[in-house]
């Protein structure tokens, strides 16, 4: 009898540690099927992460003196070919957005430009292929700090302090040009409902095609890359209450206010 009753024991000893282990081992699925989800969610976390790094290395390239006009009002020469510059993805202001006026320029100016939306990778581009390359137009607003930027060109360095800080670059909506004339179209600027600059395409020194073909000889275009293409006469300072207003014809492209 009292080995029967030790038999008796010593199964219950072993169902209950048998019991045990599997409540052990289904803590370990659960903490295993935990760390799962989190390892996919790390991994979702990395794919947004490297697709957010992929779009802000997109470049903007800027001309300068395009307008013979403008050139002029700056006592500049017109150039033979066209003036190229860059600004860093984080002088973009999103259309609505406000623009803050620097505390190291005194004389900020307001250039208002056509912007091309690169559709299409491509470099070394002939100029008769240019215009397979882009199919959006914008505007947007070259803000420039202008006392720095004579300077600059007087001691013969770069634009990039007056041209590039930060939020230098607002742009605004983007139209597709399939059915517009490239080589005739109006847009302006209105600074606090007044008009201060207006341009059309037929001015430009350097067309939408030769600019793209120039640029590619030297940088490869990446889709997502945008052009400013020149500014017009007329451009000015701007003080903190300011509102201005872009439109490409009369339609509204772009509102920033300076702060």
């Amino acid at each position: 009898m009292p080995e029967l009753l030790r038999s008796r024991e010593a199964e219950g000893t072993c169902a209950e540690a048998n019991s045990k282990q599997q409540t052990a081992n289904s803590k370990q699925q659960t903490a295993n099927s935990k760390q799962q989800t989190a390892n996919s969610k790390q991994q979702t976390a990395n794919s947004k992460q490297q697709t957010a790094n992929s779009k802000q290395q997109m470049k903007i390239f800027c001309i300068g003196r395009n307008y013979s006009d403008h050139a002029k009002e700056l006592g500049n020469a017109v150039p033979e070919n066209p003036v190229v510059f860059s600004k860093p993805d984080t002088a973009l202001v999103k259309n609505g957005e406000p623009f803050y006026l620097p505390d190291f320029s005194n004389d900020v100016h307001h250039e208002v430009e056509l912007v091309i939306k690169i559709s299409k990778m491509g470099k070394k581009i002939q100029e008769k292929f240019a215009r397979n390359y882009f199919n959006e137009i914008g505007l947007g607003i070259d803000f420039t700090a202008r006392d720095m930027q004579q300077q600059l060109k007087e001691k013969g360095l770069p634009w990039e302090l007056a041209k590039a800080f930060d939020g230098s670059a607002p742009i605004g909506e983007f139209m597709d040009v399939s059915n517009v004339d490239l080589g005739n179209i109006n847009f302006s600027l209105q600074k606090n409902g007044t008009v201060v600059q207006t341009g059309n395409t037929a001015q430009m020194i350097f067309s939408f095609e030769q600019i793209v073909s120039f640029i590619s000889q030297y940088f490869t275009l990446k889709v997502g890359d945008l052009i400013y293409t020149g500014t017009p006469a007329g451009v000015g300072k701007v003080s903190v209450g300011d509102k201005l207003e872009g439109f490409i014809e009369e339609t509204k492209m772009l509102t920033c206010e300076v702060r």
